[in-house]
């Protein structure tokens, strides 16, 4: 039985660039960073304190197990980031170089939600689910 979801695969152009914005404006720390004999890199990041984490994958075609190849795309991945306050972390992220869909935080029955968007224009929805509004 699964136990828990470990890695989650965000496809990006530059590694370096990704990393940078993943540690440096979201406050994410690097967890992994290693190059493999073939001399693929793999990195990833995380929230400090959580168990889950984001590889920040190279995009580009690799060899298939069936000798085709496999294609990975930058900007079409992306989840949601919970938080306490999100209108305080849209300004906080928006201060540090932080790209977003909206001008300010949307307000819905489920929550307030912005939508920040990585150098790769990757989408990731900051949430403050209603239970935690003031």
């Amino acid at each position: 039985m699964i136990e828990k979801l470990a890695v989650v695969t965000v496809v990006v152009k530059d590694q370096e660039e990704a990393l940078e914005f993943y540690t440096n404006v979201l406050g994410f720390e690097k967890r992994t960073d290693f190059t493999s004999s073939w001399g693929s890199r793999y990195v990833t990041v995380a929230p400090k304190g959580q168990d889950i984490e984001i590889s920040l994958f190279k995009a580009g075609t690799y060899p298939g197990q069936n000798g085709g190849g496999i294609t990975w795309e930058a900007g079409k991945g992306g989840g949601v980031l919970r938080t306490s306050d999100c209108k305080r972390d849209f300004e906080e992220l928006k201060a540090r170089g932080a790209r977003f869909d909206e001008s300010k935080p949307g307000e819905a029955a489920w929550g307030v939600y912005a939508t920040l968007i990585d150098p790769d224009g990757n989408r990731f929805t900051l949430l403050q689910s209603a239970a935690n509004q003031a």
